[in-house]
């Protein structure tokens, strides 16, 4: 009997010994390391916010995935609490998924399914408060205009003092019509003039998403296609900045803003084009916000004032939509094109009605055949 006993003790610990290193070596695993013990999830119209909560600080790192886009964060010296959710799904047009793993005994991966862009997503850290340690990712349209409203603009370009990303405002007042350039001559007509449409935002950069998800950079390219289409038809020589969901950039993303941007300019210098059309789509946090506004560069060619006029006028009786007017800028690809320049915000993407109406084909005929006519009004009058 007592050699029964014996043996049964050691086969029982020949089992109970895999499970107490395994216990040990979970024990050495996290020590030192910070436990994500919570993830919390704040939806409204304008963003999406997660909250990572951390015993300690943590690093991070951010890895942005397409087919389908996912933005990556890796938490490095952490460890993940067995409490937490392995998935969440969140009910937003700016994400759609949560999930998140131990990657390996150092890091804890989060992966958001999301549908923004490269400037419409942020990743930081914070410290204090009644949960002492987090990292906030952040999805949505998050850029911010002078008034500090969320409003999505194009890249200006920068005073001295502001960061070469920084996106404010020139006040109306501020144009300055007596420093414009002489107006070029040209002859009537489309035969022959060579024109560069820039469809804007494109690749990992969404630009501004619409109540029902739709993005800016999928219209943009949709009304530019179909007016390089209509263009060439009447005789003109286009050149597209790009043709595909994509940036332009030869660095794809890996440029920078001002990169990225210089990059469309290059398109229109290189070819001597003689305009340079943006096409854009608005939006504002208010989804009643709505209508159709041009813009020209402050300091630029009376033609840059005119061009933009023209299109604008031809947007408008087509669409139908609220007159915004014609406005100087700063904007970086009309300061750096050496042509006449406008960029055009078609509609809001924010407005549910102009959204939906701009991602149909009539919409998109009709907002390309405005422009066209507001680009051949330039040449014949």
């Amino acid at each position: 009997m007592i050699r029964f006993f014996i043996c049964f003790f050691m086969i029982w610990s020949m089992f109970l010994s895999p499970t107490m290193a395994e216990a040990a070596s979970l024990d050495n695993s996290v020590a030192g390391k910070a436990e994500v013990k919570g993830i919390r999830v704040h939806v409204n119209g304008d963003k999406v916010r997660i909250v990572v909560d951390t015993t300690g600080e943590v690093g991070y790192e951010t890895i942005v995935l397409s087919n389908p886009t996912r933005v990556v964060v890796n938490l490095s010296e952490a460890w993940l609490s067995p409490n937490v959710a392995r998935a969440t799904d969140i009910d937003s047009r700016f994400a759609k998924k949560i999930r998140v793993g131990q990657f390996d005994k150092n890091t804890v991966r989060i992966v958001v399914e999301t549908s923004v862009g490269k400037n419409n997503y942020d990743v930081f850290s914070l410290t204090g408060g009644a949960s002492p340690y987090r990292v906030v990712l952040d999805f949505g349209n998050l850029e911010k205009g002078s008034s500090g409203a969320k409003i999505k603009l194009p890249v200006q370009e920068p005073a001295a003092t502001e960061p070469a990303t920084a996106a404010s405002s020139i006040p109306e007042e501020e144009a300055d019509m007596g420093t414009l350039g002489e107006e070029p001559v040209y002859t009537p007509g489309l035969s022959g003039k060579k024109i560069t449409i820039d469809p804007g935002h494109g690749g990992e950069d969404s630009g501004a998403i619409g109540p029902t998800g739709v993005t800016e950079k999928s219209i943009t390219l949709r009304i530019s296609k179909e007016l390089q289409r209509i263009l060439e038809a009447a005789g003109a020589k286009v050149f597209m900045t790009r043709t595909t969901d994509t940036e332009v950039s030869s660095k794809h993303t890996a440029a920078n803003d001002i990169e990225e941007l210089q990059a469309r300019c290059d398109v229109a210098n290189n070819s001597k084009s003689d305009v340079f059309v943006c096409i854009h789509m608005d939006s504002f946090s208010s989804g009643e916000a709505k209508g159709t506004s041009t813009y020209y560069y402050v300091k630029g060619t009376v033609a840059s004032k005119r061009l933009a006029d023209t299109v604008r006028t031809g947007i408008l009786a087509q669409l139908g939509t609220d007159d915004r007017g014609t406005r100087s800028c700063n904007f970086y690809v009309l300061k750096h094109t050496n042509m006449p320049a406008t960029l055009a915000e078609v509609a809001f993407v924010s407005n549910a009605g102009e959204e939906k109406f701009l991602n149909s084909d009539l919409g998109i005929k009709k907002a390309a055949l405005g422009i066209f006519n507001g680009i051949k009004g330039f040449f014949d009058s």
